[in-house]
């Protein structure tokens, strides 16, 4: 009896488990998700590609544009036998081992010590430039797909119509909104029926003598 009721316990969820994942909106989710991953990877690499046009013309790119402010301690320095600063040629010709190449960051075509204070123009730029490419890029999509909806409910409409005229009995009826009734509308409604029994009378105005 027990091994029935458990049974009928699994069978009851996986009825609720198969209504669940064949819903709708679950599976236009789903859909949704994976062309949107898909989708990532075409806007990025047309930003890329737009990004690099864009700043051709700087030398070692956006990562270049850098501020070091001045060190206000020690830490803020290289240690002794190092410099806070290199070119891309000078730090690679030196035989720095795993560690030594950690202590530094590049930005452009020059290495700087991660000690230093920075306020890096180039990837807020970038982030800048970034984000315009994606909206404009996703508006100009979305525009496209809108003008096309368009289209097509305009020629499904003249085709209904033209159905319709032919088949006018088949005319869907339109609605009637009904307005609704406020308690200003009942009041008026009440005026009107004593109006018209004689039961308002008009106050006579009094006149001003000068």
């Amino acid at each position: 009896m027990k091994k029935k009721i458990k049974n009928q316990k699994m069978k009851s969820l996986w009825e609720e488990f198969k209504k669940f994942i064949s819903r709708g909106n679950v599976v236009d989710m789903a859909v949704a998700v994976v062309i949107g991953g898909a989708f990532s990877a075409i806007v990025k690499a047309l930003t890329d590609i737009l990004l690099s046009i864009c700043t051709w013309g700087v030398p070692g790119g956006l990562t270049g544009l850098i501020t070091v402010l001045p060190a206000i301690n020690s830490g803020q320095r290289a240690p002794d036998g190092y410099k806070s600063v290199y070119t891309a040629t000078e730090f690679l010709s030196k035989d720095f081992n795993a560690s030594e190449t950690a202590m530094y960051v590049q930005h452009g075509q020059q290495y700087y010590y991660k000690g230093l204070a920075i306020i890096d123009w180039g990837t807020f730029i970038n982030a800048i430039i970034t984000f315009l490419i994606i909206a404009l890029t996703l508006f100009v999509i979305l525009k496209v797909f809108n003008n096309l909806k368009n289209k097509r409910k305009a020629i499904e409409d003249k085709i209904k119509e033209e159905y319709y005229k032919k088949h006018p009995e088949e005319r869907p009826k339109e609605e009637v909104v009904v307005k609704p009734i406020t308690e200003l509308d009942v009041l008026k409604d009440i005026k009107d029926i004593m109006k018209s029994q004689g039961q308002v009378k008009k106050h006579p105005t009094r006149k001003i003598k000068y």
